[in-house]
């Protein structure tokens, strides 16, 4: 096992860069770095002059919408898709300006300020497509509402079928106040050749349909990170990146061979803790609620200030580690709602104390803890697992330098 050298602490780290202390001494640390060349690595998938959208829905995948939209900004993304009218309008007041799509139909009462703020919204049923008509026939024609028509290509989830696109496609460009911007669909598995085909046979019937129609091409769009990540990539007019934005591959290509240019995706979140209380406690000692867990030794215990309120799920109980020092040590006791007790007792050196840092997502030394990892402890997927950090888990935003901003619940800096 590597020696792991202590980093300062985090008080001093962010006192150093001119920002506020943390509430609370658990937070998520995003890797601003790693974000950015992972948009790059996607860019050069992706291909010479394809937009490159990427996917923030859901506070960018747990890692922050704002500031992490923001970086994105900087460093060259080309728009961004989200899920709710809300999280767009977050990015706009948060200073964002590139181009944004929400990829669900939106409250008519909110189709005014959709155009108004330049975000576009997506039709992919008849009602809910002749609502927004009427809803925007009073839109400046200067200022239109941008429709993106959604085509169901076999997720079953939602969008127009095929015969329908056309009929749809006329509406839109025949109505005051909308401008038909953009067709896409998303693919069900990425890993299924066959199912894929067949989707993506059927979006190609619907820009023929288009065509015949004599309706003018609008963009053309339905790669999101598996797609990238699999031979025969169609980039159309653009791709939509999510889950690979933050250095993550989807679970169903774990072991799929990937493309060269994206075998340097980094991580962009870690979970750190210190400790609040570190005691030594005597053999039979029951650990947290329950109990599911009794020490079968004195041992050192260590109480970490999370849980599944912040979206450490309770699920993880007796199954996960954190790395501290470099090595590996157990989580014990059922996991409560603002707590997880570690077993220190055979960690070498001076006993752990409040001061050491555990990592419980990301790598510290020759040890790293996946998302993946995670899910599979509790059956789930890697989105689970980062979109499910509460909004009251601090972020720390660092770069090669150290820390640049924070975001907790009631401020956020840089």
């Amino acid at each position: 096992m590597t020696p792991v050298t202590p980093r300062p602490p985090i008080e001093r780290r962010l006192a150093d860069a001119g920002l506020p202390p943390l509430p609370r001494t658990a937070w998520l640390e995003i890797d601003l770095d790693a974000l950015a060349g992972n948009l790059a690595a996607l860019r050069g998938v992706a291909g010479t002059g394809v937009p490159v959208r990427p996917v923030v829905k859901a506070d960018a995948y747990g890692h922050g919408a704002v500031p992490v939209a923001l970086a994105l900004e900087a460093a060259g993304a080309d728009g961004f898709c989200v899920a709710a009218f809300d999280e767009a309008i977050e990015l706009r007041e948060g200073g964002v300006r590139a181009p944004i799509l929400i990829l669900y139909p939106v409250p008519v009462a909110f189709v005014g300020e959709a155009a108004g703020r330049g975000i576009a919204v997506a039709a992919g049923d008849d009602h809910g497509l002749a609502e927004t008509i009427r809803a925007a026939s009073g839109l400046d024609p200067a200022r239109p509402l941008h429709v993106e028509l959604e085509i169901e290509t076999g997720l079953g989830r939602g969008g127009f079928a095929v015969a329908e696109v056309a009929a749809a496609a006329r509406l839109v460009a025949a109505s005051r106040g909308l401008e038909l911007a953009g067709l896409w669909t998303h693919f069900q598995a990425v890993d299924d050749p066959s199912i894929t085909a067949a989707q993506v046979a059927a979006y190609d019937a619907a820009i023929d349909a288009i065509a015949l129609a004599g309706i003018g091409l609008p963009v053309r769009h339905v790669a999101a990170s598996g797609a990238l990540m699999t031979d025969g990539m169609l980039a159309y007019d653009g791709v939509r990146p999510g889950l690979a934005v933050y250095g993550l591959v989807p679970d169903e290509l774990a072991s799929a061979r990937l493309p060269a240019a994206l075998s340097g995706l980094r991580p962009v979140m870690s979970l750190v803790a210190r400790p609040v209380r570190v005691v030594e406690l005597p053999t039979g000692t029951g650990i947290s609620y329950g109990p599911s867990f009794r020490t079968a030794r004195p041992s050192r215990i260590a109480t970490l200030p999370l849980g599944y309120a912040d979206g450490w799920a309770r699920a993880h109980s007796n199954r996960a580690s954190a790395i501290v020092r470099g090595g590996r040590v157990p989580l014990v006791g059922n996991v409560a709602m603002d707590a997880v007790m570690a077993d220190v007792t055979d960690v070498a050196g001076p006993p752990v104390d409040t001061t050491d840092e555990f990592v419980l997502l990301g790598a510290s030394g020759d040890e790293r803890i996946t998302a993946a990892e995670l899910a599979q402890e509790r059956t789930t997927i890697s989105w689970e697992i980062v979109t499910g950090m509460s909004r009251r888990l601090p972020r720390v935003y660092h770069a090669a330098a150290g820390p640049v901003g924070l975001r907790t619940l009631t401020e956020r800096r840089g």
